[in-house]
């Protein structure tokens, strides 16, 4: 948090904690990913009774881990995949610190290289952190941008990615695609494919089906509303022992419940939660309920609900959709890649892959394993991939020999394949009846990444700001003290490129 103009949006007002109350209130969160579990650590640091049922056998949703034994009989590390820790994610920062308040289990990862198909690279390294300077010597350091590339560039068109302002941006943008909206910037093919598509892969979508509200709101974020940089950090561990075991160990230590391996059938607004966990059933009963799950299991919970919400919450949430699938495949090979090579690469043009991993440059198990056996843990993503058996393993192989010839020699000691479809999709058109926190229910919350919230978050810093803004609503119908959020600002931060965006809007009107 070293941005002097991030945006703190002040806590609910009220009593600071439930004492007071008559008798102590108690909150069924539904989900231990990330929105669950800040849901879950804001209402129980208020003294609320606090219950958690998850799906899966260990915490954290999208962002768990879990270990794995190799055919060798050793024990390694496994979990879905990379994830950034921006520094610009206040809120999810927020909530780490409540078991290390250095966030000593976050090391940096100075640069991610972008490789496109004809090797040319783009880098992060070293750029200012002051807006707009570090999109602009981004661009033209890039080789894929040149200095008469910028003077052909439609401001007309470009003009709302320096006058974001979150919800009004998707008013004017939701309707169009990240591809149409780029081209009609005029921003060069290579540039485009290199780097914008970064953001439309962090949803897991090609630009052709990402909303271009959400390219510019991503943007934001990250370039011209933010000075925390482009860089970011990783964890130092898999993320089961460095994140969701220590805060499981708080929250139990504030008494908080944990249901694993349970899954929520039904609902009632009533307080009635049916859970099912292996062959048996069982009822929770609650004064309030936070649904934190995916898009398909919210789905599947409203579908079974009938006296969940009205028809046209009912039909919002039936109208969520999720992003197109992904993989992770993770190999443990026998020798190590080249002392060279970054821990995370990111790539352009060269389907199916998205980017590589070596996980030995920052996770700890990962580590461990490459210093006994001399070689390397390497991850490889494909975003909106094709079917598992359409040669996807044999096609991410191929680009990982093409990127690191190193490797095609190496004998494969193991691998696990993940194929997972289970991320929210943000099309052209989602954001004006995607719903919200609040429900036609006072005592019923939403939160993940899917939901929508009217302030500048994205991914997993979304998941973090809609549980704490679950849990404020709560507490706010129970007099009880809320949590401040923080975000980006929420608007353009720079004077001269809102004005002249506005010129743009009434020349536009």
């Amino acid at each position: 948090m070293t941005d002097s103009r991030r945006v703190t949006h002040r806590a609910p007002s009220g009593a600071p904690d439930t004492a007071a109350l008559a008798e102590r209130p108690r909150v069924v969160v539904v989900g231990a990913g990330v929105a669950g579990l800040a849901a879950a650590t804001g209402l129980a640091e208020r003294g609320v009774d606090v219950v958690v049922v998850e799906r899966e056998p260990y915490l954290g949703g999208r962002v768990a881990g879990w270990p794995e034994v190799l055919r060798d009989g050793s024990e390694a590390a496994m979990n879905r995949g990379f994830h950034a820790f921006f520094r610009q994610y206040y809120n999810l920062r927020a909530l780490l610190r409540r078991v290390d308040d250095d966030l000593s289990m976050l090391v940096p990862v100075e640069d991610y290289p972008l490789l496109d198909a004809h090797g040319r690279q783009d880098t992060f390294r070293g750029l200012p952190t002051v807006p707009p300077f570090n999109a602009l010597l981004f661009a033209l350091r890039s080789p894929t941008f040149r200095l008469r590339d910028l003077v052909r560039l439609n401001a007309r068109a470009a003009a709302p990615l320096a006058a974001v302002s979150v919800p009004e941006t998707y008013t004017r943008l939701d309707h169009r695609t990240a591809e149409e909206f780029l081209r009609d910037i005029n921003f060069p093919d290579a540039a485009r494919h290199l780097a914008f598509e970064v953001f439309s892969r962090s949803f897991f979508a090609k630009p052709d089906q990402l909303s271009a509200a959400e390219l510019a709101t991503m943007f934001h974020i990250y370039f011209l509303g933010s000075s925390e940089g482009l860089v970011f950090d990783v964890t130092d561990a898999n993320f089961d022992v460095a994140l969701w075991d220590p805060l499981r160990s708080y929250l139990e230590s504030l008494g908080v419940q944990f249901h694993t391996a349970a899954t929520v059938t039904t609902v009632d607004p009533a307080g009635r939660i049916c859970v099912e966990t292996g062959d048996t059933g069982s009822e929770l009963t609650a004064d309030a309920i936070v649904l934190a799950t995916d898009v398909a299991a919210l789905k599947r919970i409203v579908a079974a609900s009938p006296a969940l919400g009205n028809a046209a919450w009912r039909t919002s949430v039936g109208d969520l959709g999720t992003a197109p699938p992904f993989v992770v495949h993770r190999l443990w090979l026998d020798r190590a890649v080249r002392a060279d090579r970054p821990a995370f690469l990111g790539t352009g043009g060269r389907p199916p892959l998205d980017n590589v991993s070596v996980l030995e440059r920052y996770e700890r198990q990962a580590a461990e394993w490459s210093r006994r056996t001399g070689g390397s843990v390497v991850e490889l993503h494909a975003y909106a991939a094709p079917g598992p058996d359409e040669g996807l393993r044999e096609h991410l192989l191929d680009r990982l020999y093409e990127i690191y010839p190193e490797t095609a020699t190496a004998t494969i000691v193991d691998e696990r394949m993940l194929y997972r479809q289970d991320c929210p999709r943000f099309a052209p058109g989602d954001f004006g009846t995607r719903p919200t926190v609040t429900t036609p229910h006072a005592n019923v919350m939403l939160a993940g990444d899917g939901i929508r919230i009217d302030l500048p978050v994205a991914l997993m810093e979304r998941a973090a700001t809609t549980g704490w803004a679950a849990a404020n609503a709560i507490l706010t119908r129970w007099g009880v003290q809320g949590h401040p959020l923080h975000t980006v600002p929420v608007e353009g931060r720079i004077p001269l490129l809102r004005r002249l965006a506005g010129q743009q809007r009434s020349l536009s009107a």
